[in-house]
């Protein structure tokens, strides 16, 4: 059967209201912190009886020939949840491979099966290049301290925290290299381990524990650095913030993704939204073969509810250097692990 033309069926707005509301209802409690998945029976009670007659025409839709309409809807619904344009549609297309495996359309059920994400990945990015071995994991990254330089990194590292980062932003590589060396040997005779943000040949260079990178690097990591990184037996974390962005780091298998930005934060420029805590509960269990670092204005009255959500790890940045006694603040936070 040819498929409709979905702005000609009167009832797909009505759908896309419906969904909205009971997919924000799956995200946010009546306290207004997200809720685990699944959720409680009856999560109906979130709809009304009409409402819920949708959520039966929806099921109907998708045992019929013509399925266009409610991949439209899929599609709208998670748009108007705030998801990027990729992640909506790569959401209907993983809701709709979940339902050919589980032979219905049930709007109650968030999709959370890596495979499916694959497989709607492959369908929508038919040329996505070949997939890397694994790198080196690292499982116990615990509170992950992000410092502004190698000083800050000294003063850290003696606390005994377990993994720390150094964000030096300056225009002169050979401040960028003195840095990275000096933060090399401060974390020398402790179990610290460093990770470089963004500048992974002078990682290699300095024998730096591992570099963390964001999606705008992964272009060039795959054309010049991937092997390199492998060879010298660096560990690798991807910095995401959605789906569609954890599904390009899922081909590189890095050592950790970091999943954020959980919350609002100042410290740079976020193209996305905040993800929340509903988001990030949905992604650490979707990629829960991975070591997983929440991220993005975490501090400690939130951590708890960040480590709730199923990440190992928690990096924190203005919780510490904007803390007036740094090394006390980082052995309480590591309590809270």
């Amino acid at each position: 059967m040819r498929s409709k033309d979905t702005n000609s069926n009167p009832g797909v707005d009505s759908w896309v209201s419906v969904l909205v509301k009971l997919h924000q209802a799956l995200l946010t409690s009546a306290k207004g912190a997200e809720l685990i998945w699944p959720l409680p029976d009856p999560l109906s009670t979130a709809l009304t009886p009409a409402e819920l007659l949708l959520v039966q025409e929806m099921k109907q839709a998708f045992k019929s020939q013509d399925r266009s309409s409610l991949l439209a809807t899929l599609e709208r619904s998670a748009r108007a949840l705030a998801y990027e344009p990729l992640d909506a549609q790569l959401i209907a297309r993983v809701w709709e491979l979940q339902s050919d495996r589980e032979g219905e359309f049930d709007a109650f059920k968030w999709p959370a099966h890596l495979a499916d994400f694959e497989s709607a990945w492959a369908s929508l990015t038919p040329s996505p290049g070949p997939t890397w071995t694994p790198s080196f994991v690292s499982p116990n990254l615990g509170l992950y301290a992000v410092l502004p330089n190698a000083q800050w990194i000294e003063r850290v590292a003696q606390t005994g925290v377990p993994t720390v980062q150094l964000r030096f932003k300056s225009d002169d590589t050979k401040a960028i290299e003195q840095e990275i060396k000096a933060s090399v040997k401060a974390v020398e005779g402790t179990a610290t381990q460093l990770f470089i943000n963004d500048h992974w040949q002078l990682a290699i260079d300095a024998g730096a524990h591992g570099v963390h990178l964001g999606q705008e690097d992964l272009q060039a990591l795959e054309a010049h650095g991937m092997e390199q990184i492998k060879h010298a037996g660096l560990h690798l974390g991807l910095s995401t913030h959605g789906y569609s962005e954890m599904m390009t780091a899922h081909r590189f298998r890095p050592s950790y993704m970091a999943l954020g930005a959980v919350f609002p934060t100042t410290l740079k420029q976020m193209k996305t939204l905040p993800q929340g805590l509903g988001r990030l509960r949905q992604y650490a269990q979707l990629m829960r073969s991975y070591s997983l670092v929440g991220i993005g204005g975490v501090d400690d009255h939130t951590m708890p509810m960040v480590l709730a959500s199923g990440v190992g790890s928690v990096a924190v940045v203005r919780a510490i250097t904007a803390s007036p006694a740094p090394e006390s603040e980082v052995k309480r936070l590591m309590k809270l692990f």
